[in-house]
């Protein structure tokens, strides 16, 4: 079973003037960001990466290539739309202050599953490109790699956000009670039978375990030792 690590892009400057983005062209990491997509690099330097698969949006490219850079090998580096932002439509460039005024704001913090953006997309149409993408992704490096793979989807908060409640069993409307921050690593392994959530929304700590290949994809009863360390070089 591969293995893959959900990267949320670096801070923005519409995420620090609070301003939806959505797929507006041009909107590029600020310093933070960037301070944060670097340091994501460098955590993931540690992972031999088959791939690194990102949204088409300047955001998302931008941290993919701090994680590229700090790459020993050259892991292939596609760009996928269907990993692109939703389509906030009508919403698309506004502030989350004045949206927040909005009749279907509630929705969206309640029941996200009926949610149509005006003249965007649903909640649940993003959930189910996303979800596809990464489960055709994984399935098409595993073939390739082994299981033993481990590769990272670039994308953006929402995405991520409805990709973890898939791999996490919840409903789509349960989606805003998980976090996803700016430059985040997630990680997902999607075995024979169901897949296992091995972290979520982490800015810190070691990934070295990322480099051992899985024994079993069955879940320890009582759980387990934890992760095996890699051997010493």
């Amino acid at each position: 079973m591969a293995t893959v690590i959900l990267v949320r892009h670096g801070r923005t400057t519409a995420n620090a003037s609070g301003l939806l983005a959505g797929r507006t062209p041009g909107v590029d990491l600020d310093q933070v960001g960037r301070g944060q997509a670097a340091a994501t690099g460098d955590r993931l330097a540690v992972v031999p990466l088959v791939g690194v698969v990102s949204s088409p949006l300047e955001r998302c490219r931008k941290t993919a290539q701090y994680i590229l850079d700090r790459q020993a090998g050259a892991p292939h580096a596609p760009v996928d739309p269907e990993l692109t932002e939703c389509d906030y439509g009508q919403w698309q460039g506004r502030t989350l202050e004045e949206l927040a005024k909005e009749k279907l704001w509630a929705t969206v913090q309640s029941q996200p599953s009926a949610v149509v953006f005006p003249g965007g997309e649903s909640m649940a149409a993003m959930q189910a490109r996303s979800v596809a993408a990464i489960r055709r992704h994984d399935a098409a490096f595993e073939a390739e790699h082994g299981p033993g793979a481990v590769w990272v989807a670039v994308s953006h908060g929402d995405i991520i956000k409805s990709i973890l409640a898939d791999a996490l069993g919840m409903h789509l409307d349960l989606f805003q009670r998980i976090s996803v921050g700016p430059a985040s690593v997630s990680i997902v392994r999607y075995g024979t039978g169901r897949p296992t959530v091995h972290a979520t929304n982490t800015e810190a700590g070691d990934l070295s375990w990322l480099a051992v290949s899985p024994a079993s994809d069955d879940a320890p009863v009582g759980g387990g030792a934890g992760h095996a360390a890699p051997p010493a070089r």
